[in-house]
């Protein structure tokens, strides 16, 4: 695993309950406003050709910064994201967290329902029969 994901990287987790810890096998993202979209908690999420994230999720929630040192043994990569790689780790303990505000979705990130219904027959598409 490289160096760079961890040392000094900052952490942060998104989530729409107010916490105070995750347990282990929750999601981590260094990506700020990844983990502010988590937070909204869609159903989808799609990064588009130009790098912008739109997602699915409407509801109010709170951004998180892990609030202790991440180690190479605390993390490892999602093993089923659907995001570019390194973006999404799934912890392998429980890790404080410390609330850095309340978040509310971003209009322009939001997918319509035309393209909800899009990407959900692109998936049907590509699942075997």
């Amino acid at each position: 695993m490289p160096n760079e994901t961890h040392g000094n990287a900052v952490w942060y987790h998104g989530s729409p309950l107010e916490l105070t810890f995750i347990r282990e096998g929750s999601t981590i993202t260094r990506d700020r406003d990844l983990a502010r979209i988590f937070s909204h908690k869609p159903s989808i999420v799609c990064t588009l050709d130009d790098g912008r994230i739109k997602h699915s999720g409407t509801a109010p929630g709170f951004l998180y910064v892990i609030d202790e040192p991440i180690g190479p043994d605390d993390v490892y990569p999602h093993p089923r994201t659907t995001m570019e790689p390194g973006a999404e780790w799934l912890t392998t303990r429980n890790l404080r967290l410390r609330l850095l505000c309340t978040t509310e979705p971003v209009a322009g990130e939001l997918l319509s329902e035309e393209e909800i219904a899009e990407l959900r027959r692109m998936a049907a598409a590509r699942e075997p029969k």
